[in-house]
């Protein structure tokens, strides 16, 4: 255990040289800090001393965006004996002063919830011989942590931390400590809403708080969230889809193919504008996750039957004007025997809809056109039907009148050729 401790706190305090280069991202934001805090202080082993009030104050400095250093000194202003009848040793009214160096490391930096992983090392020391066995008076070594900050406004944040300091006296096992307090931050802006983006601290600048390339102006009309780089999550910031991308950044997909935003711009390199990037038919996700082709090499991609059948209401029975439809996709899998169709049942959703009630349908729909190829000779092994309610849509949803794009059964045909090919099973 004391072997880990002294790896974390070595490893997080080598990164911190190695951050400080990027120092000037921060240059205009309020990056001095200083922070109270009152909380407990607990003992391990064999010290003869029981847990105790402790009274920290902290001296930090944010190295860039997500690394901070922190000078912390404490004092726990009365410790007493544990009751132990051979260790009390007459502790009673003891106090102990602490002094450490600490590295941060910021996880959401300028969200208003900031978490954050600790390192260091320091040391205690006390008036009489209460924390080792020897003759010292103070124990030094590393110590690891975790804490959360919440940022009120770009001046104040509330924060609670909590340490466990190891030392490397072997009469001294761990001094673990848990505290909460506050932080002030000079040069902030005291505002209601917290401004912690370093861009936007700029004087005479518009503020963007987050740092997202948009200014908070901007995602009020656009109707984003000015805390939050990415707030559709789909793994471009809001001032890439704005832009560079000219993506909507309320919305994770874009085009409606079933990928999100930045999996398209950085993993698939398709276009996030273009729902079938490759033009051969098949949108990107379903290549991608489906069907396991290149969305980006249309010579692959699967023979596509997009069947706007409606159903009246409630019901899985399919209208005699559909039969002709329905009939020429049959014929391709009979004129193919190693030729399979997968069925996939869309549902379309509107304010009021259910998403179990339209799953269910979904399912059951795309089930009655199976049963239909059947009977119209397929064979049943070579069909597959599935539902997916409308977590599939193709457009957006217009959710007051409803969409018929969305309300579909698409049918999936592998091993019949691709879509160039089906004009050779159609007919007028």
């Amino acid at each position: 255990m004391k072997k880990l401790v002294c790896a974390i706190a070595g490893l997080m305090l080598g990164f911190t040289g190695a951050t400080t280069v990027n120092a000037g991202e921060l240059a205009d934001a309020p990056r001095w800090y200083v922070s109270p805090g009152v909380g407990m202080m607990f003992f391990e082993g064999n010290q003869p001393t029981d847990e105790g009030l402790n009274l920290v104050l902290r001296l930090g400095y944010d190295i860039s965006e997500h690394w901070s250093t922190e000078g912390e000194i404490s004092y726990a202003p009365n410790i007493t004996g544990n009751g132990g009848a051979d260790q009390n040793n007459g502790v009673e009214n003891q106090y102990i002063n602490g002094l450490f160096l600490d590295t941060l490391y910021h996880f959401n930096r300028y969200n208003r919830l900031d978490p954050y992983l600790t390192a260091g090392a320091g040391f205690y020391r006390a008036p009489e011989h209460i924390l080792n066995d020897g003759d010292e008076h103070s124990v030094g070594g590393p110590r690891v942590g975790a804490g959360v900050m919440y940022h009120l406004t770009d001046t104040w944040s509330l924060r609670a931390d909590g340490r466990a300091f190891m030392s490397l006296e072997d009469g001294c096992e761990f001094i673990y400590t848990a505290d909460a307090g506050v932080a002030y931050r000079f040069g902030g802006s005291g505002g209601a809403k917290s401004d912690m983006g370093a861009a936007s601290l700029a004087e005479g600048l518009p503020k963007d708080s987050d740092g997202d390339g948009l200014t908070d102006d901007e995602e009020a009309k656009l109707g984003t969230d000015p805390f939050n780089k990415d707030t559709d999550g789909d793994g471009l910031t809001d001032g890439e889809e704005v832009h560079t991308y000219h993506t909507n950044p309320l919305n994770p997909d874009t085009d409606f193919d079933g990928l999100k935003d930045g999996e398209e711009v950085h993993k698939y390199h398709t276009d996030p504008l273009n729902r079938d990037t490759d033009g051969g038919g098949v949108s990107d996700g379903h290549e991608v996750l489906v069907d396991h082709t290149n969305p980006l090499d249309p010579s692959d991609d699967l023979m596509l039957f997009e069947v706007y059948i409606q159903f009246d209401y409630d019901t899985t029975v399919i209208k005699t004007e559909y039969f002709k439809e329905i009939d020429q996709i049959s014929r391709v899998l009979m004129s193919n025997p190693q030729a399979t169709a997968r069925i996939e049942g869309h549902a379309d959703r509107r304010t009021r809809s259910s998403e179990k009630y339209n799953q269910d349908l979904s399912e059951r729909r795309a089930q009655a056109v199976l049963s239909y190829m059947v009977g119209k000779g397929v064979t049943a092994s070579k069909l597959t039907a599935v539902g997916y309610g409308y977590s599939r849509p193709k457009v957006q949803p217009d959710l007051v009148n409803g969409n018929p794009e969305n309300r579909r059964v698409d049918i999936y045909i592998r091993g019949a050729g691709t879509n160039a090919d089906k004009a050779k099973y159609t007919t007028p």
